[in-house]
């Protein structure tokens, strides 16, 4: 099996692979040496692979060097599947790159929009001859709402959820911001598609990350594929790769 792991901002996504396929998935609030040693000892694991965007502990990297037979702590100078033409791979987040090689796998040979929904939104395009041409970076939901309540004197925070159907306009001023944080959100990524379109370029799209439900609910397109585990897949692909 192997063992994937990608570190966020707020949480640990953890998978085990066996042949390409997710065979089990975990979520850590915090991941340890301790978490590692405890599934090194349930599963038979054979190699794994660190993807953080932040400073991983020192212990949790020695803990998986240690008991993986192939370990890779992920960064710029891993070998990728996929060129990357990002001018500055050392900046390019590692999830980014990740999610673009995962999509790249479920769908080889074709031009992807890659929309990843977290704390950030980003847009990424990969080139079904060129690999990975580069992307944009533009505020998450949560961040939207948060800066129209800290940066004005009278808007109040406001909670949407994933299912919450969003009128056009709306009629109070809760209703108001989360229609125009939602449907804005939305807009932008029809907008993107749109642009692709009119420059006559045969793509698919993938979403993912944790607020990827506000976009899929909202837009029923068969172009369109929500993917929760697509950064850990493109993990055990750039493992294997490594491999």
């Amino acid at each position: 099996m192997n063992l994937c792991i990608d570190q966020g901002n707020s949480r640990t996504k953890v998978a085990l692979f066996k042949d390409g396929v997710i065979v089990k998935n975990l979520l850590y609030r915090s991941f340890s040496s301790v978490d590692v040693e405890r599934l090194f000892s349930l599963y038979p694991i054979t190699n794994s692979i660190v993807s953080s965007v932040a400073n991983m502990e020192p212990a949790v990297i020695n803990a998986l060097n240690r008991l993986s037979q192939h370990f890779v702590l992920f960064d710029h100078l891993t070998p990728l599947p996929i060129a990357n033409r990002y001018q500055t791979p050392e900046t390019l987040g590692h999830d980014r790159i990740a999610a673009a090689v995962g999509a790249a796998h479920l769908c080889p040979n074709s031009n992807l929009l890659i929309i990843d929904a977290g704390s950030a939104v980003t847009y990424d395009f990969v080139s079904a001859e060129q690999g990975y041409l580069g992307g944009n970076i533009a505020p998450g939901i949560k961040m939207r709402l948060t800066a129209l309540h800290q940066m004005t004197k009278r808007l109040p925070k406001v909670e949407v959820e994933p299912d919450a159907l969003t009128p056009l306009f709306g009629k109070n001023t809760n209703e108001a911001i989360a229609a125009g944080v939602v449907r804005g959100l939305v807009f932008e990524v029809k907008g993107y598609m749109r642009q692709l379109k009119d420059q006559k370029i045969a793509f698919k799209t993938y979403v993912t990350g944790g607020h990827a439900p506000y976009i899929l609910n909202a837009m029923k397109h068969r172009d369109i594929v929500g993917e929760p585990h697509l950064v850990l897949i493109g993990l055990d692909r750039i493992l294997e790769f490594s491999v």
